[in-house]
């Protein structure tokens, strides 16, 4: 009936159980996850076509009537600082501790997704809610290594599977790849449910990745199935929505209103956010953004989605949660930290008096400087719902107002994204899915960045601002000279990844997609 390779090592996570569980989990939501898919593909015709999106009118009575999501658990009710990162022991264990009112775990963008790579973060995750989680760092034994260990008071735990459109190749159903959403979601929730509802928590997980409230419903329907199975209380699930999609942006209340019962709130994903606005206009010629660092959160059409998040969280109840600092300190460079802290603190003085309840950090470093920002503005108030309850009020147009003034594409702007495209890809094949490069924090989403800007910018013409047009002879130029610079084990391989998602006619939707194959 299943088949699951190389799985030596993790019987603890495998059980015959947990395999039954996430087995009946695929054959009663995967038919339905595959045709959400399918709508994905013909409404990016319709987008290719011409059409424009709007908020739906078929949901509108969604939009008017008067309704909130369930209330907030107590230790989902402060999250003014939460932190991110991959399931691996040492970053977890650091995280946990940092201070930060949440940690999100990441089976997603931030993790390369090696078989050993999700079954040990599954092992890890099931140690840490009891607490018994450890690492002994690799520069020598138990007695002379380094140890690291949970405190006793640690960050409330949030989850975040892979994305409904990736599948896990080396778990199989009838000869079928399970989703990989499935698979993650439901080891965690099998091995986890009961033992964090006993300590007075339960599972979290924040939901990626999502296009539409059709989505929203199927992950609303797995929660329910997943609760009754386990005989847990039905909305003890709690789930957060990135709204990284900008698909989703025209949806946000509908998503909030199908998983009402098990929300709690919308997460401003600002990296994919980009992505996704550069892969479902593709086909727009006229659209060309200019280099990544000049599409800030301050832009129009980033400034007019935060807003209506903000507006449509607040509305409803619901928590609503703002964007990644990627930073990450230099133990050797004290000036440069020191820059990039006042940008940080910008950027966290804005989403606050924005309205946003809480916000995104990369590294445990920037958990004190963003948790002084919050707490100056809330004080000991653990968001600020109360605030912003006028509803949204935004109009289409706004969150397609692609303009950014005096953008320009530059030759620094250009050999960045292939650097940090070529480095990140190479990260990820040899299975690392967060990886510091040039100061910052980079992970699946911002790699998508930099090859979707290097797929518009040739397939469309565009220009440096010298003049120079973008071509494949100079993309590939840039790229031999690049690689120079770097030294990287998977060459070959990132090389041919990465020509074919700079030079096919096609937009490839997902880089992971690709490179899942090399894995």
């Amino acid at each position: 009936m299943h088949r699951i390779k190389k799985t030596s090592g993790f019987k603890e996570v495998l059980t015959s159980d947990a395999i039954d569980f996430v087995t009946h989990l695929h054959k009663k939501f995967n038919p339905e996850r595959e045709r959400l898919l399918n709508l994905r593909k013909e409404r990016q015709k319709d987008l290719i076509s011409g059409h424009s999106p709007q908020f739906l009118k078929e949901t509108e009575p969604i939009r008017t009537q008067s309704w909130a999501v369930a209330l907030t658990p107590a230790d989902l009710e402060k999250r003014h600082v939460e932190i991110t990162g991959p399931v691996e022991a040492k970053m977890m264990i650091n995280a946990l501790n940092s201070g930060a009112d949440v940690f999100m775990a990441d089976f997603e963008d931030a993790l390369s997704p090696t078989l050993e790579n999700i079954l040990q973060g599954q092992k890890n995750l099931k140690e840490a809610v009891r607490h018994t989680l450890t690492f002994i760092s690799a520069d020598g034994s138990l007695t002379q290594g380094k140890k690291y260990e949970l405190k006793e008071k640690t960050a409330t735990l949030l989850v975040r599977p892979r994305g409904l459109h990736l599948l896990e190749k080396n778990f199989l159903v009838e000869g079928v790849p399970l989703s990989a959403s499935l698979f993650d979601f439901g080891l965690y929730f099998f091995h986890n449910a009961h033992e964090q509802v006993k300590q007075g928590t339960a599972p979290y997980f924040y939901l990626p990745k999502l296009e539409s409230h059709l989505e929203a419903r199927l992950w609303n329907s797995v929660f329910n199935f997943a609760e009754a199975e386990l005989g847990i209380s039905q909305g003890t699930i709690r789930a957060t929505v990135l709204i990284e999609t900008i698909l989703a942006a025209f949806e946000m209340e509908e998503i909030l209103y199908e998983l009402k019962e098990h929300s709690s709130g919308l997460n401003a994903g600002r990296w994919d956010y980009i992505f996704s606005t550069i892969k479902k206009f593709q086909h727009q010629k006229e659209f060309i953004f200019p280099d990544r660092s000049q599409i800030t959160m301050t832009v129009p059409f980033m400034r007019a989605y935060t807003q209506l998040l903000v507006q449509t969280c607040h509305k409803r109840g619901a928590h609503a949660m703002g964007g990644m600092a990627a930073f990450v300190p230099s133990r050797k460079d004290l000036k440069a930290n020191e820059r990039a802290f006042a940008k940080v603190r910008e950027d966290k003085e804005r989403e606050v008096q924005d309205g946003f309840d809480g916000t995104w950090v990369a590294h445990p470093d920037l958990v004190p400087v963003a948790a002084q920002i919050f707490e100056k503005t809330l004080g000991k108030a653990p968001h600020q719902k109360h605030r912003n309850k006028e509803g949204a009020t935004l109009a289409p147009h706004a969150l397609l107002d692609f303009k950014i003034t005096d953008g320009k594409i530059t030759e620094a702007g250009l050999r960045n994204n292939v650097s940090v495209a070529l480095q990140y890809l190479n990260f990820w094949l040899e299975g690392t899915g967060a990886a510091a490069i040039h100061s910052l924090m980079e992970d699946a989403a911002t790699a998508e960045i930099c090859r979707a800007q290097l797929w518009q910018w040739i397939h469309h013409g565009a220009s440096l601002e010298d003049g120079r047009p973008i071509t494949a002879d100079l993309y590939q130029k840039i790229r031999k000279q690049e690689l120079q610079t770097l030294n990287l084990k998977r060459e070959q391989d990132v090389v041919e990844l990465l020509d074919g998602l700079s030079l096919s006619d096609s937009f490839c939707d997902f880089l992971t997609l690709s490179a899942y194959a090399y894995l």
